[in-house]
């Protein structure tokens, strides 16, 4: 059964920052599975923010988040990590971890929600002002 785990989130203030942790059981983050990070602020639809297929290298980043945050994977204790930093009030919203194969491998450069197949749970992230 795939599982995935969500941590990380919490309140900052501007400038901030803070690492999500997606800890994921049921599949090695080094097969053939692509994994992201969406966001859903409040009245939102839920946004891709980032990206990683590790088994081929590939890295995906919005334009939002490019310079300031990076997505990592650590093979040994089967977690993705987003490290996000200098962050913005615009940054808040509920942040989910999500896993795919095929499709989500093959449009990891422009991630659609509807070709993840397993999510986590979210982690709510507050930038203040």
């Amino acid at each position: 059964e795939v599982q995935l785990q969500a941590s990380g989130g919490g309140l900052v203030q501007a400038d901030g920052s803070l690492r999500l942790s997606c800890a994921i059981s049921g599949f090695r983050i080094d097969d053939d599975y692509a994994i992201a990070w969406f966001r859903q602020a409040p009245g939102k639809g839920r946004e891709g923010v980032s990206g990683i297929c590790i088994s081929d290298g590939r890295k995906y980043y919005a334009d939002s988040v490019k310079g300031r945050f990076t997505i990592s994977g650590d093979v040994v204790k089967n977690t993705v990590y987003l490290q996000m930093n200098s962050l913005k009030p615009e940054d808040t919203g509920t942040y989910y971890c999500a896993a795919g194969r095929y499709t989500a491998i093959a449009t990891l450069t422009y991630p659609s929600a509807v070709d993840y197949d397993w999510w986590g749970q979210g982690t709510q992230v507050t930038v203040s002002s």
